[in-house]
């Protein structure tokens, strides 16, 4: 993968930023790296804990949609809810469910088998709540190009209303016009709608199920009592389902993580008891790599319905028993993974590695598996990648990751009629082919394709060129007000050239993590800790020799001298305070530089 590192050069008053917030210029720098330049929006991301965002009613048919929910529930109307088998479409399912429930509906709930159904509402789960007698549907994180299944619905009478965050589906004319295509539901709730007024466009399924539920209790006259009801699947949900944690996505998050283990949600807490997450910090990453993992292993591998069932139990002990379940079923998941994703490498290695957009069909890879492998691909090769497995019924299912710059959702509209279902959007998309179309849409996609090299350079964005002398303890602590970390608000990244390592030392069982010691060009020495030492070893290998290496591993005077982009943190060793870094990448250092 070719990258190259960039300096942020953006300007403002950072010394005037940092006196007004009592924040160090460099953490004021680092802000203004995020696009966040006014005062006021400064002070919001910095303290803002309004939950309840923008007005709701800018939504279009939210009033319609709550009014509709509000007259079938005082009808005593069946109700079933319909999400997504992720993150979140749990969490936006389990707050329906809950919400519903409370206010007195007849409510039910399905969510599709990803392996028998695939993404999104479907004639069977219609045929099905028809049979069941169900009066109306209501979606939760998908239906908005659900087609089929709604017009179904709609001839059988019953009333549909759609909550959904994901794209508007849309064909092309020979032009290059986009004519937007609406599903035929009684009340279509989804911001991403050109004519839709609601200011923030990138909120998940989650939310807009969260946001229907307290207009609904308002239309109603509820009483919503509990401030933080539900924020912590609102924040979880956004986290997973990664969105930008930027405006009241931020603030979502920023509180989910604070109340999180304090949770009265017996399932939730079951698993953060399970995971070992009770007794330290939790943050963006755990929801991102720990938590959420858990709930989307089981539509995975299982059924969705088993992390539902966890959300929705009341039994503490059963759901410790649940919670353990799934953990298991998550370290399967990743067992699998990492045997698939080798196997795709072997295969683009073979013969796609110069391809600017990967397509790898990999047979025996759980069809699960796909989007996982696919983003992993596409972090190693930074190439836009869709991964295929066996289907059913001579089909291919497949998911597909992106790159900046490659619209996936718009490209592969372009080739529609290769398609037997797909969906998603700019960065991501899943997707069902015939297998004779597999050949004809990779070389449609690679005809059509306009990468540059550029394109397909990773941009490392480094926020401040920062010498070693200047980190201290006052500065992480400042740095770590900037949390949550993740798309959107990524976390805070230095550097240093012209690097010496004096010395390494390997630890772990098998030396796989390495603690380095590092002397920039004044002197200063600092402490890194490398979790993934082994890469760095092969790295100095290939850049200076297996000499040099080995004076290196053996704490002798080298040559060489790298360029390390990294995170400062404070790491606590009986009970003392110790500066070190954490590596993000290295550079061979030149020179010319």
């Amino acid at each position: 993968m070719r990258e190259r590192w960039m300096v942020y050069a953006k300007r403002a008053d950072f010394y005037d930023i940092g006196e007004k917030f009592n924040i160090d210029p460099v953490v004021a720098r680092v802000i203004r790296n995020r696009d966040i330049e006014d005062y006021e929006d400064i002070d919001k991301y910095l303290n803002g804990t309004d939950l309840s965002g923008y007005d709701v009613t800018l939504m279009k048919d939210m009033d319609k949609g709550c009014q509709i929910m509000m007259d079938k529930i005082n009808q005593g109307k069946s109700i079933r809810i319909v999400s997504d088998y992720d993150v979140d479409g749990i969490m936006s399912n389990y707050i329906l469910y809950d919400a519903l429930k409370v206010a007195g509906a007849d409510i039910s709930y399905e969510i599709p088998d990803r392996m028998l159904d695939g993404y999104g509402i479907n004639e069977r789960i219609i045929e099905d709540a028809h049979t069941d007698g169900v009066d109306t549907i209501i979606t939760c994180d998908n239906g908005i190009a659900a087609f089929p299944a709604i017009e179904l619905a709609k001839d059988y009478g019953m009333t549909v209303i759609v909550t959904d965050h994901h794209e508007v589906p849309f064909d092309i004319d020979k032009n290059g016009n986009k004519h937007y295509r609406m599903v035929p539901a009684d009340a279509v709730i989804d911001i991403k709608q050109e004519d839709c007024n609601y200011p923030f466009k990138e909120i998940c399924g989650a939310t807009v199920a969260y946001k229907f539920i307290k207009r609904l209790y308002e239309l109603m006259g509820l009483a919503w009592e509990d401030n933080d009801k539900y924020i912590e699947m609102v924040g979880l949900a956004t986290v997973c389902d990664i969105m930008v944690l930027q405006d009241e996505n931020r603030i979502f998050v920023k509180r989910a993580l604070q109340i999180i283990k304090d949770t009265d949600n017996i399932g939730l807490k079951a698993l953060l008891i399970a995971n070992g997450l009770t007794d330290r910090k939790i943050t963006a990453y755990d929801f991102g790599f720990v938590l959420g993992p858990c709930f989307n292993a089981t539509g995975r591998l299982e059924s969705a319905k088993v992390g539902l069932s966890l959300l929705l139990c009341e039994d503490e002990e059963k759901a410790l028993r649940e919670a353990e379940s799934i953990r298991e079923i998550n370290t399967e998941r990743k067992s699998m993974t990492e045997d698939g994703t080798k196997k795709a490498i072997e295969i683009v290695e073979e013969g796609l590695k110069d391809d600017n957009i990967l397509v790898v069909f990999v047979p025996e890879l759980h069809e699960s598996l796909a989007g996982i492998v696919a983003g992993r691909l596409k972090e190693k090769y930074y190439r836009p990648t869709l991964v295929f497995t066996d289907g059913n019924d001579n089909l291919l299912k497949g998911s597909g990751r992106s790159i900046d710059g490659y619209n996936m959702f718009e490209e592969l509209s372009k080739c529609r009629d290769l398609f037997v279902k797909f969906g998603g959007h700019e960065m991501a998309a899943g997707f069902t082919i015939k297998k004779d179309n597999f050949d004809r849409l990779r070389k449609s996609l690679l005809d059509t394709q306009k990468l540059s090299d550029d394109d397909l350079t990773y941009k490392v964005h480094i926020d401040v060129a920062m010498p070693f002398s200047y980190i201290s303890e006052k500065l992480i602590n400042d740095l770590d007000k900037l949390e949550p970390f993740g798309n959107g608000n990524s976390k805070p990244l230095f550097a240093q050239s012209n690097v010496s390592v004096v010395g390494l030392r390997l630890m772990g069982k098998d030396g796989q993590f390495g603690r380095l010691t590092l002397q920039d060009e004044t002197g200063n020495r600092i402490e890194a800790m490398d979790f993934r030492i082994n890469n760095f070893i092969e790295s100095i290998k290939l850049w200076f020799g297996e000499q040099e290496c080995d004076r290196m591993l053996d704490g002798q005077p080298n040559n060489i001298r790298i360029n390390i982009a990294y995170h400062p943190v404070i790491n606590v060793y009986n009970g003392r305070n110790y500066i070190q870094l954490r590596p993000d990448r290295y550079q061979k250092h030149t020179q010319e530089e």
